[in-house]
């Protein structure tokens, strides 16, 4: 493959495609044409020089396979444990769900929230963590990506920006710790199964409780709070010495 780097336009164009593709489904009511983000994802990472899905730092292996288990269930266990916490706190009012009793929730009702969850969240980790560290090499070695990363995150949001500061200062909590997952350790993995997780928890919680907000203010900073420990976990789990180095190699195209 051609080695030239890749020029400022090229980049442009790609995550124009990539945003459209993310976001049309969403203006459009139809959710299951996001499904074409992750295909688009590899061939412009093909178009664009790099061999496929690791321009977008998703390599495939299995300790990356377990990055990607582990924290997706650990975001899980942070989300009912948020819940749990705003109801002790008179933040949420929770019920069990009409027919969610013992057995009530057929499995497989709950299975199908693993692909629906899936790919609307790693779409959206893709264009915002992902593209965002490979076309800002020099950032992307650099913790200044948290911060921006999680900026592209919030904007993103363009159908919940009306809903004022506290959104984006939630959204901003959300996407600082999935940035902060990649940054740590190089792969976008674990950001996926942190969103996932978080994403696949709230599927969860639909079917089986009933969840009122009782606290407009605190149901927001409760998730800000969630996701500040997912953060601290995230820190205290990691290293970023080498992965800076990770970057800087991975930065480069691939040769034939």
């Amino acid at each position: 493959m051609n080695s030239s780097p890749v020029k400022p336009w090229q980049w442009s164009l790609a995550f124009v495609a990539l945003f459209a593709a993310y976001q049309a489904p969403q203006g459009l009511g139809m959710q299951n044409l996001m499904l074409a983000v992750v295909p688009l994802a590899w061939l412009l990472a093909r178009l664009l020089g790099f061999k496929g899905m690791d321009a977008w730092y998703l390599s495939f292996s299995p300790r990356w396979f377990a990055g990607l288990l582990g924290t997706f269930l650990f975001a899980m266990a942070v989300k009912f444990g948020a819940i749990a916490a705003g109801a002790a706190l008179d933040v949420y009012r929770v019920s069990p769900a009409a027919g969610a009793g013992v057995g009530g929730v057929p499995v497989a009702a709950l299975l199908i929230l693993l692909p629906f969850t899936f790919i609307p969240s790693i779409s959206e980790d893709i264009l915002t963590r992902g593209f965002v560290a490979r076309a800002l090499p020099r950032l992307a070695a650099n913790w200044l990506i948290v911060p921006i990363s999680a900026a592209v995150y919030v904007l993103n949001h363009i159908y919940r920006l009306a809903n004022g500061p506290l959104e984006w200062i939630t959204l901003f909590a959300f996407g600082v710790a999935y940035a902060a997952a990649l940054y740590r350790t190089g792969s976008l993995w674990p950001a996926v199964g942190l969103h996932w997780g978080w994403n696949f928890a709230n599927g969860v919680l639909d079917r089986l409780f009933d969840v009122e907000v009782v606290s407009t203010v605190g149901a927001p900073l409760v998730s800000v709070a969630a996701h500040v420990l997912m953060l601290a976990v995230v820190l205290g789990a990691t290293q970023s010495a080498a992965v800076k180095e990770h970057f800087k190699l991975s930065g480069r195209r691939s040769t034939p």
